[in-house]
């Protein structure tokens, strides 16, 4: 689970309901011990009252009056007394009906009450009984008292059904309270986020807005982490133009220098000069090129228009082939974005483009669809040419390889294609297009603004 909230409202929920059990458990049990204690109590106070109310002789056993809890005097109630000696009932309240209530034996010194749990005629049966020796000599009297435990598990039923409810209701207010408690302290967060839109779409260069103290400081850091980055793909622009201007000054003396020998009718070595200043220019173009990418791809705010670029290489490319008639249609959607440099999305789609248009016979077409293997998008520059055969669809890729050696340029134009596209995270391959000629596929990673 890799969703924040979601684990933090979870785990309070779960901790919650383990605290709401455990907490029911103890207090049911609680509550029973109370309950217990009040029952056996109850009995005592009974036990008490039989005790003093009884005339006991030779015959039996009589009661100046009945007890004064009326449920001894209703049958089966759950509530029962009995007078025994020698295993004789010498008396017994009018609710108790079936034999004799069987407890343990007593000796002379059983003169403490005594629990016992026993069966009964309705059921198990909480007795505590007394032991009496009017004469030392004579058999104990046992005055039994006791209330069938029904009674007691109703009432602890009654309170845990009640607790249940209660707790329930509790558990409830509690995970509602956690879950919105973890919603406002994370709400920061989702402010971070929505702050972080206008920087990954280059509106804003630092994070703005109002954020509490605990968050002000990751805040701060991050703004001035996106500071220093600037500066750093500043300086490494600067670099590699200043790189490129001493370069280019020293290649231009030397083509000069090369030339000047030509004029002198030193050809071969004039030509030899000449082969390698261009082999030079062409390599400091691209590694120029391949270094402000590496600078570029995860600079925030790095996102490019594709309909803008496309749409503005197009226009250059119909007027500078106005005169063969080509057909180039664009069907590029305006709101399409890819995370790259808008320099470097040109360059790649320049490139793509010119190549097209210079072998194509009548028609260039430039489309996009999303790619079906990843959340990427397509870009497709096909042409109507002659193509290329299957082993050259890699070799073209090559630094330097050009297949088609008639046609213009350094052979470096497909070469900083695929650098590019590989160091924004994409790539770029060769296919047979329906139109006849050649299909370029370019696969960008498309940006996210929301």
């Amino acid at each position: 689970m890799k969703n924040l909230k979601a684990r933090l409202i979870g785990a309070a929920t779960v901790w919650t309901i383990i605290g709401v059990i455990a907490a029911g458990v103890l207090l049911s049990g609680i509550f029973r011990h109370h309950v217990t204690a009040q029952f056996y109590d109850e009995l005592h106070i009974h036990l008490d009252e039989l005790q003093r109310l009884a005339h006991v002789n030779q015959s039996g056993a009589n009661l100046d009056r009945q007890l004064s809890d009326p449920r001894y005097d209703v049958a089966r109630s759950g509530y029962y007394w009995e007078i025994q000696r020698e295993g004789k009932v010498l008396a017994r309240s009018d609710s108790l009906q079936g034999p004799i209530l069987k407890t343990p034996v007593d000796t002379e010194k059983d003169i403490d009450v005594h629990r016992h749990e026993i069966q009964g005629p309705t059921g198990s049966l909480l007795v505590i009984e007394r032991s009496a020796w009017p004469v030392p000599t004579a058999s104990p009297i046992h005055f039994l008292i006791g209330t069938d435990r029904r009674h007691l598990e109703e009432v602890v039923r009654t309170f845990d059904h009640t607790l249940f409810v209660a707790l329930g209701a509790f558990a409830l207010m509690m995970v509602a309270s956690s879950a919105l408690l973890i919603l406002l302290a994370l709400r920061p967060l989702s402010q971070l986020r929505s702050a972080l839109i206008p920087v990954r779409a280059g509106q804003s260069a630092r994070l703005d807005g109002e954020f509490p103290n605990e968050v002000q400081p990751l805040v701060d850091e991050l703004n001035m982490l996106l500071a220093s980055t600037s500066d750093l793909i500043q300086r490494a622009r600067t670099q590699a133009g200043n790189m490129a201007h001493g370069l280019k000054t020293s290649l231009a003396v030397l083509t000069d220098e090369a030339y000047r020998l030509k004029d002198q009718g030193i050809t071969n070595a004039s030509d030899t000069i000449l082969a390698q200043c261009h082999r030079m220019q062409s390599h400091v173009d691209y590694q120029i090129a391949r270094a402000r990418a590496v600078a570029l791809r995860s600079a925030p705010g790095t996102v490019a228009s594709v309909s803008k670029a496309a749409g503005d290489i197009v226009s250059a490319l119909r007027r500078l082939h106005v005169d063969r008639g080509l057909e180039i249609t664009n069907t590029i959607r305006d709101d399409l974005m890819v995370a790259s440099d808008p320099q470097d999305l040109n360059e790649m789609l320049a490139n793509l483009v010119d190549n097209a248009c210079k072998h194509a016979r009548s028609k260039v077409r430039i489309s996009s669809a999303p790619s079906a293997t990843s959340g990427n998008v397509q870009i497709f520059v096909e042409d109507d040419g002659p193509g290329l055969p299957p082993e050259a669809l890699e070799i073209v890729f090559r630094l330097g390889e050009r297949w088609d050696s008639q046609k213009p340029g350094g052979g470096l134009g497909l070469t900083i294609v695929r650098d590019l596209a590989r160091l924004y995270g994409g790539d770029v391959k060769l296919e047979t297009s329906d139109l006849g000629g050649l299909r370029a596929v370019l696969e960008l990673r498309q940006a996210s603004l929301n």
